[in-house]
């Protein structure tokens, strides 16, 4: 199978699908992208594996899995993303079992197979045949693209929203003590994405 390795660019909010997120994939080498279309759920765990520095106060569905995992000497090796179909992205996870070396492949959604590949620190991959059916260029014309309804709502938000360094800059009018507050209050309602963003605006003041 050929397959390129890809790694997370982004994850934008859709303004035009209630707590739909798309969730944008670039290859290594390259320049095509494919979003993903996940909910909200997914999109905060997603982004609360990528902020190192910032724990739940209890732990949700995929960090109580991979410590479970863990506990057996269970690891995530790799995630394959191996088909297209309705604008829909179907995964598969690589576990292996480090005392016996045993390796097992099992079927997951793709935004739950991101969410361990991160938390494992696993690569990401897709086969070259939906990089070339899904990978989007700017200059790639939209009869090219696939299921182009979803696509076209996930492209809708890329250009604004896909450079997560570019986030608006709305925290800035608060104090250090008022963001840590609110802070804590987004960490136990359970809102990582909100907690991230008021993170990183404390540490542009440093």
């Amino acid at each position: 199978m050929d397959l390129i390795r890809l790694h997370i660019r982004g994850i934008s909010y859709s303004q035009t699908q209630t707590s739909a997120y798309a969730l944008i994939l670039e290859e290594d080498f390259g320049k095509r992208k494919i979003p993903v279309i996940i909910g909200s759920f997914e999109a905060q765990s997603i982004a609360l594996a990528l902020e190192k520095d910032i724990t739940p106060p209890r732990p949700i569905t995929h960090d109580l899995f991979t410590t479970f995992a863990k506990s057996f000497h269970i690891t995530v090796k790799a995630v394959f993303i191996y088909k297209l179909k309705d604008g829909v992205f179907y995964s598969n996870i690589l576990f292996q079992n480090k005392d016996t070396d045993e390796e097992i492949e099992i079927d997951s959604r793709t935004s739950d197979a991101i969410a361990l590949a991160v938390r494992f620190e696993a690569p990401v991959y897709a086969t070259r045949e939906i990089m070339e059916k899904a990978g989007i260029y700017m200059e790639m014309k939209e009869d090219e693209l696939p299921n182009e309804s979803i696509f076209e709502r996930a492209l809708d938000t890329i250009e604004n929203q896909l450079n997560i360094n570019d986030i608006e800059d709305s925290f800035s009018h608060l104090t250090d003590s008022e963001i840590n507050d609110l802070i804590s209050k987004a960490l136990e309602n359970e809102d990582y994405e909100t907690a991230a963003k008021l993170r990183d605006e404390l540490v542009k003041r440093k």
